[in-house]
């Protein structure tokens, strides 16, 4: 855990979840395989498990390439030119890992997405494209989260030390109260840690933030069951002074 004060302590009842760049040719023995993004799978499905029980938006970005390289990062643009290519637009590489989406879903709107719109998967849950390193760089994430009323983001993916890291700053930037989900992400390192805990990023594991939303769920259900019983003792009660 972090050092928390008032201002940045994540707020469980208005959290979305932001995946970063799950997607297929990231994973270890790939293209552009990064080490230890296969070993998070499980725990990221967890949590996907969890906001959705709780019905908690779910963001998941990706990153498209174009075969030209028009739109590839200056550091990577060389190599794509001479053949090197990962996240091609519409190839199978680019598909968001399967286990983490619903079973309904077929692929990524390939066209939507790089057109700067969203790729809606079902209420609360959706796609969106992303230009460069950061999530809200060039994209209509913010505009979705605050619409959604969102004021935490739990982050998870791939890696640390690109999209992530880039991701928690410009989501700093924008006073967005923030959870690092420390055993779901890729190439995490102890200085890195260091960094966010003095920005305000609260570092938890996966189980900390499942057991944060079901204890949200559990009050939920509980006020609800209240409100149920004060609402038929009302009735009972008309019903008596009627007669």
């Amino acid at each position: 855990m972090s050092f928390m004060d008032h201002y940045t302590r994540p707020d469980f009842a208005s959290v979305a979840l932001i995946v970063l760049e799950m997607q297929r040719d990231f994973l270890e023995g790939q293209p552009a395989g990064m080490i230890g993004t296969s070993a998070i799978l499980p725990r990221i499905v967890r949590l996907l498990q969890a906001f959705r029980a709780a019905e908690r938006p779910i963001v998941h970005v990706v990153r498209l390439y174009l075969a030209d390289g028009s739109n590839v990062d200056l550091c990577y643009r060389g190599a794509v030119e001479q053949g090197a290519y990962w996240v091609l637009a519409g190839s199978p590489g680019s598909e968001i890992v399967p286990e983490l989406l619903p079973d309904r879903f077929s692929r990524l709107e390939t066209e939507r997405l790089l057109s700067g719109h969203i790729q809606y998967l079902w209420p609360g849950e959706v796609i969106i494209y992303k230009p460069r390193w950061g999530a809200f760089y060039g994209t209509p994430l913010e505009n979705y989260l605050r619409r959604a009323r969102v004021s935490t983001l739990a982050i998870c993916g791939c890696n640390f030390p690109h999209c992530l890291r880039s991701t928690l700053y410009e989501a700093s930037e924008r006073d967005f109260r923030l959870v690092l989900v420390e055993d779901a992400v890729s190439g995490l390192y102890e200085q890195g840690k260091q960094e966010l805990r003095a920005i305000g990023v609260s570092l938890m594991d996966s189980a900390e933030v499942v057991a944060h939303l079901e204890r949200g769920r559990a009050s939920s259900d509980r006020a609800a069951v209240k409100g149920q019983g004060a609402s038929e003792d009302g009735s009972g009660a008309s019903a008596e002074a009627e007669g």
